[in-house]
């Protein structure tokens, strides 16, 4: 029989017992069963109107109150709204487009910062994560402010602009905690062998980024293709996005339609954060 060790048991009269042979009390076996409950409760709350939304996506009636039956015509006639694929069309250029210039500028901040001491390094820091602390209403207002005061007029420039404002952070904030676990031996030894700074950079540190950088992405095009507060505010004739588009639809009623696009928008942020989460674990283990 093996030798328990002090630090994996305790011991009683000499006698030693393991955490696993410990029964629990009557108050902590309560205690877990109200934690457990609450937090059921807690999911059904929040996910129930989600599923919901799905399932009537699928009504042969136009009305959510009760089910008459299954059907897809209303993704049939969602997908022949032009209406909807105008704006689907806007919402895809909005966030491909600031998607790839907050992670460009993203990524180079992250770099500049965590391997290069500069003047005005601290306030820069701060500065990066204002957008993330910031309130969405406040960031609109402040957006609209200052397109007014250059007299920039409102369409899907401003609207590219005001995400670029917002996802710049996000970005840098995936990519930093990347680039802080990269060994800075790495690019030291490159240079030993004669490669200059931006040659180390492709061929180590590039490489070593690139799963950081992707999960920026991913993420940054998530949270533009989702947004609504920002858009709304900035947005001008003929940008209208798909998030503002639901909700001016939503304003004359909720029919299976609106469902059936929430239905699609949320398929698409449950495929991207995931994957976004993979890239970044993914870089963890690397």
């Amino acid at each position: 029989m093996a030798t328990p060790f002090t630090d994996q048991s305790i011991y009683r009269k000499g006698t030693p017992v393991y955490p696993d042979q410990v029964k629990p009390s009557l108050r902590s076996r309560i205690g877990q069963f109200l934690f457990s409950t609450y937090a059921l409760l807690f999911f059904f709350f929040l996910y129930a109107p989600i599923i919901l939304v799905v399932i009537f996506s699928f009504n042969v009636s136009r009305f959510p109150t009760h089910w008459t039956g299954f059907t897809l015509d209303w993704y049939d006639k969602l997908f022949q709204n032009y209406a909807i694929g105008l704006a689907l069309k806007n919402t895809l250029i909005v966030s491909i487009t600031s998607t790839i210039i907050s992670t460009i500028i993203g990524t180079m901040v992250s770099v500049g910062i965590e391997r290069y001491r500069f003047r005005g390094k601290s306030p820069l820091d701060a500065m990066l994560f204002l957008p993330i602390i910031i309130p969405d209403i406040a960031m609109a207002i402040m957006l609209l402010a200052f397109f007014v005061l250059v007299k920039m007029q409102l369409g899907l420039s401003t609207i590219i602009i005001s995400h670029v404002a917002f996802n710049i952070a996000f970005v840098a904030v995936i990519v930093r905690a990347r680039m802080a676990s990269i060994d800075p031996a790495l690019e030291e030894a490159a240079n030993d062998l004669y490669a200059n700074e931006w040659r180390a950079f492709w061929r180590v540190t590039f490489p070593l980024l690139l799963p950081g950088i992707l999960g920026g992405a991913l993420f940054a095009f998530t949270l533009s293709l989702d947004d609504y507060v920002i858009t709304f505010f900035t947005s001008g004739p003929g940008s209208t996005t798909l998030p503002v588009r639901i909700y001016s639809m939503v304003k004359r009623g909720i029919t299976p339609e609106i469902n059936a696009v929430s239905s699609l928008m949320l398929l698409a942020s449950m495929f991207l954060v995931p994957l976004s989460l993979w890239l970044q674990g993914k870089s963890d283990e690397t």
